[in-house]
């Protein structure tokens, strides 16, 4: 079952992790509530009978830890320079132990998975909505590729999984998702662009489709990747405008 609690905003609008993947609700514990389990916070003082009673301490809903672990893993792959994220890192960022982050996900690699899953929710919900929308086929594969890259720009860690950069270090399973990622993004870039080349009365719209899409994904990696090396200086969306109308016109 997925983490994430995704919160509707006007269509087609850009997902930015921090707002999608909602941040921990806090919840007072009963009195009769067990101690928390070790390493992730105190346990809250015991109440003498017949004096007022004191607060409780706060603690996450089930499933909510795991949203915050994704978040914090998310926020460190932000910072320009970034070496890998270690679990003792993460660790040490939420104030819980290592062994606490185990209880929430069997791996790092499943973290990654976490945010994978995130990116690829995003990604294709704005796609279908695309597809469904917008009768041409060349407008389709513009916005297909402008939301991509806007997805990474406002989300500078998730560029950093999207490229591989965060995976180079981690389980292979990982970046051959990111691989199949990119491969469907290209699928539907050639659908997209068959049409165009179709409508524009090409004698071998298969064929063109086929290049064109090749060269948009290979621009769209591109850019991501200049960004994530930059320090996240050279945005991916800079004279974006031009360069998709040259490519699939």
């Amino acid at each position: 079952m997925s983490v994430f609690t995704c919160t509707k905003g006007p269509a087609g609008r850009v997902p930015e992790f921090p707002c999608i993947l909602r941040p921990p609700t806090l919840v007072t514990a009963s009195p009769e509530a067990p101690n928390p389990v070790e390493g992730e916070g105190p346990a809250a003082p015991a109440v003498e009978p017949g004096s007022a009673p004191a607060l409780a301490r706060k603690r996450p809903r089930p499933g909510e830890r795991r949203v915050q672990i994704l978040q914090t893993l998310a926020r460190m792959l932000e910072q320009p320079g970034a070496e890998r994220v270690t679990t003792a890192a993460l660790a040490a960022r939420l104030e819980v132990s290592e062994a606490a982050l185990y209880r929430h996900f069997a791996s790092k690699a499943q973290m990654f998975e976490g945010l994978i899953e995130f990116i690829e929710t995003s990604i294709f919900t704005l796609v279908n909505q695309i597809v469904e929308r917008e009768p041409s086929g060349a407008a389709q594969a513009q916005k297909i590729a402008a939301v991509l890259l806007q997805f990474g720009e406002r989300n500078p860690g998730m560029a950093r999984v999207m490229v591989g950069d965060a995976l180079v270090f981690e389980h292979e399973r990982l970046t051959a998702r990111m691989s199949q990622f990119f491969d469907r993004v290209e699928s539907q870039l050639r659908q997209s662009l068959r049409l165009a080349a179709e409508a524009a009365g090409s004698a071998t719209p298969t064929v063109d489709a086929q290049a064109l899409a090749s060269a948009l994904t290979a621009l769209l990696v591109g850019r991501l990747q200049r960004y994530a090396r930059s320090g996240f200086k050279r945005l991916p969306t800079e004279h974006l405008e031009p360069a998709l109308q040259r490519l699939t016109s």
